[in-house]
């Protein structure tokens, strides 16, 4: 594993890059850290292009939501990117071989690879690894098409988001072909703010149907319920002896559902507040003082940077970029993947100095801001830049002259 090198090569002679996901746009998940990328780039003078599932002639295709239809539509997404994808993608890069091309998911082409997390490690982190592996199509397809990435020589570089992920990648597959580095996700800290105390009461009036300024109201962030932790926090709620709030942003409706009906089950149903998908989730951060994140498996979670952006500290879990990113006491807490342990980690906070936690968060934030992030990735490809496509190449590989 190494570290991408610091290069002379001024900006403006960088080659043009080509970004490969199936979206790229302004909010969070991979789609989000793609765009972000982007608009980097173009600040810094480089002419960048995409190749995005309308590239991929899958502009046709069905969008994902809840139930069973909803999964096919996803599983047909990722088939289609991946295999026709995949083939569009190499053609385009072919009559590109000046460009240097960061892959963020499904196609098998690309200079970097940026690994956006295991599938096998995370549903070997949520427990019966083989049951959830086999029934789910979509599952199987992308270990298999995965193993293939990594045991090929398809991509020259793989960025992975933390070292843990670095090494955990190479644990998953022992022989990984293409070099490894570690670059961070960014967020962005102008949108994610502390906001002014008038900031925070109108946002509580927002998203609260009777809002107590006095109440503390925790933030929980994602679309995977279980993996990610809820229900641990729901029940960590039932054990506080003062009561605390909790705002819970995204879930499919059926999701929805089971998470109200578990806190009627353990008696906080006035404190949990589940608003579902949001289109933008900034009411939310601007009305909660505290993030809860009690993951099994994280890559790297971007939420967690962005709480701490806001000035939210952040209780979660040792997975992921958290043990290096988190600090007891300093902007948040590391706690055990328990209810009894969530418990413990919200206690302490309620101890603590709230601004000071708040201000630790920020400051870990800022850190990470996405213009640090993409210098990271100028400076690598100022690194690959030299090299030129090998004459007949068709894996989206290049190799030195």
């Amino acid at each position: 594993m190494t570290e991408s090198n610091a290069s002379s090569r001024p900006p403006e002679t960088l080659p043009p890059i080509l970004q490969i996901a199936p979206e790229i746009a302004p909010g969070s998940g991979v789609g989000g850290v793609a765009y972000q990328l982007e608009q980097q780039f173009l600040a810094a003078g480089v002419a960048v292009s995409r190749f995005t599932l309308a590239e991929a002639r899958g502009a046709w295709l069905p969008e994902p939501g809840p139930g069973l239809r909803g999964r096919l539509a996803l599983l047909f997404r990722v088939v289609w990117f991946s295999t026709i994808g995949t083939w569009l993608a190499r053609r385009a890069l072919a009559a590109a071989p000046t460009s240097i091309s960061i892959c963020h998911n499904d196609v098998l082409a690309g200079d970097i690879y940026v690994n956006h997390g295991i599938l096998r490690a995370a549903m070997k982190a949520r427990g019966h690894y083989l049951l959830r592996m086999l029934r789910n199509p979509l599952h199987l397809f992308t270990a298999l098409r995965d193993a293939h990435r990594f045991r090929s020589r398809i991509h020259r570089v793989v960025v992975s988001l933390t070292t843990r992920e670095a090494e955990l990648l190479s644990n998953t597959y022992s022989k990984v072909s293409a070099e490894s580095v570690v670059i961070a996700n960014g967020v962005d800290i102008d949108r994610f703010t502390p906001p002014p105390a008038e900031s925070r009461l109108a946002a509580r009036a927002e998203v609260l149907p009777n809002p107590n300024p006095a109440a503390t109201w925790l933030l929980f962030v994602g679309h995977e319920f279980d993996r990610k932790g809820l229900p641990l926090a729901i029940a960590a709620l039932s054990q506080l002896s003062e009561p605390v709030g909790l705002l819970v942003v995204g879930g499919t409706p059926e999701m929805v559902v089971a998470a109200r009906e578990q806190a009627v089950r353990a008696g906080v149903s006035e404190q949990v507040h589940l608003l579902g998908r949001l289109a933008d989730p900034m009411p939310a951060f601007r009305a909660a003082d505290c993030l809860v994140l009690p993951s099994a498996y994280e890559a790297n979670a971007l939420v967690v940077l962005e709480a701490l952006a806001a000035g939210l500290p952040a209780i979660v879990t040792p997975v992921g970029y958290a043990p290096d990113l988190i600090r007891d006491g300093v902007n948040g807490f590391l706690v055990e993947r328990t209810a009894a342990g969530v418990r413990q980690g919200i206690e302490n906070y309620l101890r603590s100095d709230r601004r000071r936690l708040a201000e630790g968060a920020r400051t870990s934030g800022e850190a990470h801001a996405w213009p640090l992030i993409a210098a990271r990735y100028l400076e690598l490809i100022t690194r690959l830049a030299p090299d030129t496509r090998a004459p007949g190449s068709t894996d989206g590989k290049r190799t030195t002259t």
